[in-house]
């Protein structure tokens, strides 16, 4: 990493990075992005506004579409192309939480009921699949085949790490290595695409557009990282939904990985169960956050999230100096050090 990136902070000062940087660098197209999605989310079916506009209303921090708008900001882009292009991002975004509620039986989503409780399981994947449409007519109304593929492509990596959890689920032999990519794949695909194709509009060359799309790569398994141990380490209303959802649907992240490996063999065997389904209660998962606090899991899995942010930092280091950048960098810091 080059000399003149701001390197990330420690947290454990007075200071701490938040998203303002970001937020009031992008608050102007930001606006633009939000018209194009409100108007496109529409239809004539009123169950697909409502639907739609409960989850898209529903106070997200709009990280991904940000990531586009602030690259265009870092490599100097004066157009509009990437409003739609944001939209579509976020379209793609939304309709894959809607698809996951409903594999997932989740109750709540951003601190309410999810769309799925709400309105039921089959319109909450018809209008996911209404979103993910919108976002195509997007991407093809932009005219770039590049953009196109970049953004298909994500969709498609998003989708095959979806199901490659469904088939890791319960499994307790579920390395590092496998969680990490699927993460990479569920996360950090439309991280990296939202970053990219910021490159792509201002028809910058290979070297930018490889560089946002590692800030954006590294960004998202960064926040998927810290995601996963906030399960274990934060009350259901800072987090938005419920503590334990991944306890109890017995998937592998990061912290119970750390911990089976860590644990003895009483420990083990109590992962073991709980991984497989037979240990559920509210005791259970009382205990279980008891044993990722005796070995150091939810720290661990920040520091490994630290290390992917400080790789995003560094793969802003082709782009000169600039409020854009050092608020990129920033948003990497908070996606580290956030406790929601």
């Amino acid at each position: 990493m080059s000399d003149n990136v701001v390197p990330l902070k420690r947290t454990d000062g007075e200071e701490r990075p938040t998203l303002q940087p970001i937020l009031s660098l992008t608050a102007t197209a930001m606006n633009s992005v939000n018209q194009v999605i409100l108007k496109r989310m529409q239809s004539e079916i009123p169950l697909i506004p409502a639907l739609a506009g409960h989850l898209i209303s529903g106070g997200g921090k709009r990280m991904r579409p940000m990531l586009t708008l602030a690259g265009a900001e870092v490599v100097g882009y004066q157009g509009t192309r990437h409003h739609k292009l944001a939209a579509a991002v976020e379209f793609i975004h939304t309709a894959t939480l809607l698809h996951d509620d409903v594999v997932d039986g989740s109750e709540t989503r951003r601190g309410k009921s999810a769309a799925n409780i709400v309105y039921g399981n089959p319109a909450t994947v018809l209008v996911g699949d209404f979103l993910f449409s919108r976002a195509f007519e997007l991407m093809v109304e932009d005219g770039s085949l590049k953009v196109l593929k970049i953004l298909s492509s994500a969709s498609a990596i998003i989708a095959q790490g979806e199901v490659d959890q469904l088939t890791a689920q319960r499994k307790i032999e579920t390395s590092e290595e496998r969680y990490l990519h699927i993460i990479g794949a569920k996360t950090a695909a439309l991280f990296a695409a939202a970053s990219r194709i910021a490159a792509v509009v201002a028809e910058k060359g290979e070297a930018e557009e490889q560089a946002l799309d590692d800030y954006g790569r590294n960004l998202g398994v960064a926040f998927q990282l810290v995601d996963d141990a906030l399960d274990y380490d934060a009350d259901a209303a800072e987090m938005g939904k419920d503590r334990g959802d991944d306890f109890r649907e017995g998937k592998m992240t990061l912290p119970v990985i750390l911990a089976y490996a860590r644990g003895d063999e009483e420990e083990r065997r109590f992962w073991q169960d709980a991984i497989a389904g037979f240990r559920t209660e509210d005791e259970d998962l009382a205990h279980a956050v008891a044993l990722i606090r005796k070995h150091d899991c939810v720290s661990a899995t920040r520091e490994r999230a630290r290390h992917f942010a400080q790789r995003a930092c560094g793969a802003l280091s082709i782009f000169p100096d600039s409020a854009a950048r050092r608020a990129m960098v920033e948003a990497a810091q908070f996606a580290v050090s956030r406790g929601y």
